[in-house]
């Protein structure tokens, strides 16, 4: 069989660890991969596995710095992390095997599980309303986790998978104490990288399953244009096949003929598609192979050696390299010849193929993402739900079929950051859910908000005429703020784009849980729908339903140690305090970090591609860097260098703000002809004086100022790749961001439900609240004394509180 399997499917391994990393007996072996990571096998008659595994590849890595003592019945072996003592020979025990962690003194005995396991992801949501049990993940607070890899399957020379020839114990030891992020980092060498993703795949993506002919959905992607929302993925769910099929044949479920009915000229249409800068996807549900009255049947089931004219079905086999050559050749290739840029893999058959062991999906993630990046014009790229240890290599998941409830919105922002812990970090949610429950429009537009501040934003739905995801079908004000955030993601593609080549090269996922960057502190555990978005941002949307008193939506935000900046406002805030946030339907709390640094794109149509205008975000108090990463976005020719790299710096101390930009590094052939950058500096004061230098020489730059935002503006005229430009900004009190307390307060009351005459009778009570003549502690007492709705005083509070904490820095 093997003269079937592809060159794409033949990837180089590098499955034996370094000799001299390695401590072996007769019938142990100790891998000492990095200096916190070891391989522990034990097998009864010395016959050790030295292929690849499915989640391990890489286990030559440099030896770490290793000291051994060793006497007849005992080893002792040391890394700078890591104390590991054996008794020869014997099988692992509690009593024979353990390994202590130096810096901590905890000491780890084989067969102790992990009591604090800081959990991983699941392979679906499927029919899931809230939590589920998660898999176990590759960090815990115990310092130390275990992966049991005895059971799975290993890759052959020709890079297909096949059993174990070895039976006895194989596991890793993760030693990594509280440094998650250096776990993850050595995780991604030993395993694999997580690709860099197309850039297509960060826009927004419509999806509904429904039967839409060719018109209709070519009619749909216009009124997102005429709307001015825009969209980079188009995806065609189950009904561009045939799927009323003669039942002889059995179900519609797979299928591979398009249905003419619907798609007259399915080339054209795909072409149609492509003209409005959109990709395009086809779902597939594969367990039925490949039927009699498939337009590709003859040539799969000649190929394959089986009856044509008795119409015999040529049976799904993923174990099969004949038929897995088939299946991509003779049926894939031909489709993607004609227009479709990558595959939904929707597999729900469960978990047991002819080959024991072998799961299915795991295989089909691992052929589909090979595939379709089989030369340099494309990269690998598929669209399925998670597969297990080893998923992260086949980039993106799609998470399954939610309810459309606020208890699936409330679980999916922790669940997402979870999934890191396994380098898990392209998840695609069913954005707006994708059944049952209960149609909402302002949930609907929550859910928009987090989708644009999650990994993938799909907007989606199941098949139903009054199932609705399309913005302009809601509520105005949920239109209004779902057209706002769906044009901010377009924006923040060169960002989020940056962030995936920060994932393929350190290991570290768009999103993270808090406690990556703040291990010591408890909140940052307990506080499970927060989250850090890439390197500038964090993130704790609003996941509740609006307060028919308060007309708002209410979160409890903790912010670690440091100061932030409130993205959409400029507003400042102290870090290591609890802020409770009450927020109107067009308010999310996104925190820029103090020196954050933001590449937005300006584009007014589709087009996600490197933008020749640019805005870029800037935030004060601090110094920091970002480097601005650019390919041509599709292809595999970044691996040979065609990429570039702007590098953005911004040095802030006292009233004074200093923001450079470096000469480009790479390949400039990448980026636009020329490139219009306006600088926009957030939450500093409108009296500030500007100093532009391009190559050292002072240069006129227009300048302007948005109160709104507290964001200063300023053009950069006549730029060039190779220019080093720098922005000088100084003001008495560059950040004297003013916060009107009292028309919060007076708005907040405005907007509450409660009766009119109830705001008539405790009138007079607020003009005490708002003397500004009383300190804030005074005027907080007035409150909790105010004859008013406990919410409508909880959320003033709120106000005066934050008044209270800017006054204390």
């Amino acid at each position: 069989m093997e003269q079937y399997i592809s060159e794409q499917f033949k990837v180089t391994f590098k499955p034996m660890a370094n000799s001299g990393a390695v401590i072996e007996g007769e019938r142990y072996r100790i891998s000492f991969l990095t200096s916190r990571l070891i391989r522990l096998e034990y097998e009864e008659n010395g016959c050790f596995e030295d292929h690849a595994s499915q989640a391990f590849w890489y286990r030559e890595q440099e030896v770490p710095a290793l000291k051994i003592k060793e006497t007849e019945d005992i080893i002792e072996a040391s890394t700078e992390h890591l104390r590991l003592r054996y008794v020869k020979n014997q099988p692992f025990s509690v009593d024979t095997l353990s390994i202590e962690l130096k810096y901590s003194c905890k000491i780890w005995r084989y067969g102790t599980e992990e009591g604090q396991n800081l959990k991983g992801t699941a392979r679906t949501l499927d029919e899931v309303n809230g939590m589920l049990q998660l898999e176990k993940g590759l960090m815990s607070r115990d310092g130390y986790v275990i992966i049991d890899d005895s059971k799975s399957l290993v890759f052959n020379e020709s890079g297909w998978l096949q059993p174990r020839t070895a039976s006895g114990v194989d596991c890793y030891f993760f030693g990594y104490g509280t440094d998650f992020k250096g776990c993850l980092k050595d995780y991604a060498k030993v395993s694999g990288k997580t690709p860099l993703i197309p850039r297509f795949a960060l826009g927004n993506w419509w999806s509904r399953y429904w039967r839409y002919s060719d018109e209709e959905l070519l009619k749909l992607m216009t009124r997102f244009e005429t709307e001015e929302i825009p969209l980079s993925v188009c995806i065609i769910d189950m009904d561009w096949h045939q799927v009323a099929i003669d039942p002889k044949y059995g179900s519609g479920w797979t299928g591979y003929s398009w249905n003419r009915d619907l798609f007259k000229n399915p080339t054209q249409f795909l072409k149609q598609l492509h003209d409005k800068k959109l990709k395009t996807s086809l779902n597939l549900h594969p367990a039925d192979g490949i039927r009699g009255h498939e337009d590709c049947y003859k040539d799969v089931a000649e190929f394959m050696g089986v009856n044509v004219e008795e119409e015999q079905a040529v049976q799904f086999d993923i174990s099969n390299p004949k038929f897995m050559k088939a299946y991509f050749e003779k049926v894939h290739h031909p489709m993607e010849a004609d227009g479709v840029d990558f595959w939904w893999i929707d597999w729900q058959q469960g978990q047991n193929s002819s080959m024991k062991g072998l799961d299915p999906l795991f295989f089909l993630n691992h052929l589909h993402y090979l595939d379709l990046g089989r030369d340099q014009s494309k990269r690998g790229f598929t669209f399925s739900r998670w597969p297990g240890l080893g998923g992260h290599r086949y980039p993106i998941g799609f998470s399954g079929d939610t309810i459309v409830t606020w208890e699936s919105l409330q679980y999916q922002p922790y669940f997402t950051a979870t999934a890191a812990n396994v380098g898990y970090g392209w998840w695609s949610h069913d954005i707006g859910g994708h059944m049952q429950g209960l149609d909402d429009s302002e949930l609907y537009a929550r859910w928009v908000q987090y989708g644009v501040f999650s990994p993938i934003n799909r907007l989606h739905t199941s098949s139903g005429i009054f199932n609705r995801r399309e913005p302009w079908k809601h509520s105005h004000e949920a239109f209004k703020t779902a057209k706002q955030y769906l044009n901010l993601r377009h924006q923040l593609v060169p960002y989020l784009y940056s962030m995936a080549w920060r994932n393929e090269q350190e290991g570290l996922p768009l999103v993270t849980p808090l406690y990556y960057d703040h291990p010591h502190e408890q909140k940052a555990y307990d506080y499970k729908n927060e989250y850090y978005f890439g390197s500038e941002l964090l993130v704790a949307p609003h996941l509740t339903k609006r307060s028919n008193v308060t007309n708002r939506s209410y979160t409890e935000v903790w912010l670690p140690s440091g100061e932030y900046f409130n993205f959409f406002t400029g507003e400042p805030y102290k870090g290591n305090n609890i802020y409770p946030m009450y927020g109107k339907l067009e308010e999310m709390p996104v925190f820029a970090k103090a020196g954050a640094i933001i590449p937005l794109a300006k584009h007014d149509d589709n087009s996600i591609e490197n933008p020749a205008k640019m805005d870029i975000l800037i935030f004060g108090k601090s110094q920091n860097s970002f480097n601005l990463y650019e390919d041509d976005g599709e292809s595999r020719q970044y691996e040979q260098g065609a990429y570039a790299i702007t590098t953005f710096a911004v040095d802030a101390k006292g009233n004074d703000l200093t923001f450079n930009i470096l000469p480009v590094a790479g390949d400039v052939s990448v980026l636009p002809t020329q490139r219009e950058y306006c600088l926009k500096f957030r939450g500093v004061s409108q009296e500030a004086d500007i100093v532009v230098k391009i190559n050292d020489e002072i240069i006129k730059a227009e300048a302007s100022y948005d109160k709104v935002t507290s964001t200063l503006s300023v053009e950069l005229p006549n730029y060039s790749y190779t220019d080093v430009v720098e922005v000088f900004i100084t003001s008495e009190d560059l950040y004297g961001y003013h916060h009107d307390v009292n028309e919060a307060i007076i708005e907040l009351v405005q907007d509450s439900t409660i009766p009119m005459t109830d705001k008539q009778k405790f009138e007079p009570y607020f003009y005490g609240i708002l003397d500004e003549n009383l300190t804030i502690n005074e005027r907080m007492i007035r409150t909790l004394a105010m004859p008013i709705h406990e919410e409508v005083k909880q959320a003033v509070l709120s106000i005066l509180l934050k008044a209270k904490m800017d006054d204390e820095k």
